[in-house]
């Protein structure tokens, strides 16, 4: 009995839009007309992949359309895209019926605002793990080249000026947006505990600063439909001095729940929860324990819910380093050049893999809690 042999594997060290043309040959599709011309890197991989592969190709399922539609588009325009986490399947296991921005249902392939399209939530930083989200075509043509500072500053220039809205967006829809981005963001820790959670992360969203790490974690705990969870364990994993806060937000986190009434969803329970995040009284609760923290103390907090929270919320705990492998940080989301590769007139970005990371700034702490939908029990 002898084994089928493998599919062949792209030719090391080739060209990132090499490699694209040989994926887009190897689930039998063709790349965009634009990168057919004669000496463009996509149309070489994808004319050397087909004469490899031949028939022996594999399923091209809209997660790997839309795989292969984001590589194509970070080599376009210089961004690094992680390969090894971001993969057709990861894109499958982010995936959202409800578009987090603006709330409306999504739809697929129509061609409307409201189709599902999948960015970066950070846009200084690279096409990974950990920092990417789905939402609807208009809120990410809107969020387009903006940080969480733009964002909500456009929530206040709509308020002031009594605007309707700013590229599409009005001002829930940019505050919501502000939310997002900002836990994907290294702030200080008195910027990010007054941050009120206008939305709760996605699937698989990296949440980096400490203390909103707790704010997430603890609110996804009351977003289980079936039980809440216990207060007084959740309480004992904070320090002595901030346990009365604590209780007394966490407190008011449950009469929000509650008042969502017995038969309410996941989903249901998780809109409560974010409109909870709109009222004063939670907001000030929330800041009178935040602000008795140190960035230490949230992080050892961070450390231990996911055990506290077992059976509640799916998280894992992580260290910085894990956490943004792969965000091209210190390069604002670039890929690394290591001079200009020319090809026919074609000049492009090369990746260099071994590219060691800059140290990370000491005021950034080593945090992560990485929400994941699909691990609920």
């Amino acid at each position: 009995m002898t084994s089928s042999p493998s599919l062949p594997s792209v030719p090391a060290q080739a060209d990132p839009g090499f490699e694209i043309g040989w994926d887009f040959a190897h689930y039998r599709l063709v790349p965009p007309v634009e990168q057919l011309l004669p000496g463009n890197p996509v149309r070489d991989g994808w004319e050397a992949g087909q004469v490899v592969f031949g028939m022996r190709t594999l399923r091209a399922t809209p997660h790997v359309k839309k795989w292969l539609q984001l590589r194509l588009g970070a080599w376009m325009r210089g961004k690094a895209f992680e390969l090894v986490q971001v993969t057709p399947n990861f894109l499958e296991r982010i995936d959202v019926d409800v578009c987090p921005i603006t709330g409306q249902a999504l739809t697929r392939g129509t061609g409307a605002d409201t189709d599902a399209s999948v960015d970066r939530v950070n846009n200084q930083a690279g096409y990974a793990a950990g920092n990417l989200a789905v939402m609807s075509v208009r809120a990410n043509r809107a969020k387009s080249a903006y940080d969480w500072r733009d964002a909500a500053a456009f929530v206040r220039q709509i308020e002031a000026g009594q605007l309707g809205e700013i590229d599409g967006l009005g001002a829930r829809e940019w505050a919501r947006l502000a939310a997002l981005m900002s836990c994907c963001t290294p702030l200080s820790h008195a910027e990010a505990a007054n941050l009120p959670l206008l939305v709760l992360p996605p699937p698989r969203l990296r949440v980096l600063n400490p203390v909103q790490a707790v704010q997430a974690g603890l609110t996804l705990c009351f977003a289980r439909a079936d039980r809440a969870p216990k207060i007084d364990v959740l309480v004992r994993i904070f320090p002595v001095g901030v346990q009365f806060e604590a209780r007394s937000f966490m407190t008011t986190l449950l009469a929000r729940r509650i008042a969502a009434g017995p038969a309410a969803t996941s989903a249901q329970l998780r809109a409560a929860l974010e409109s909870a995040w709109c009222e004063t009284l939670l907001i000030r609760r929330w800041k009178r324990a935040a602000l008795r923290m140190s960035p230490a103390s949230c992080e050892a907090v961070a450390a231990v819910l996911p055990a506290a929270a077992s059976g509640f919320a799916p998280m894992r705990y992580l260290s910085f380093e894990q956490a943004t492998e792969g965000w091209s940080l210190d390069t604002g989301g670039r890929v690394v050049s290591e001079g200009l590769c020319e090809n026919q007139g074609f000049a492009r970005a090369a990746v260099s893999r071994a590219a060691e990371r800059l140290a990370q700034p000491q005021v950034i702490p080593s945090i992560a809690i990485e929400a994941d939908r699909s691990l609920a029990i």
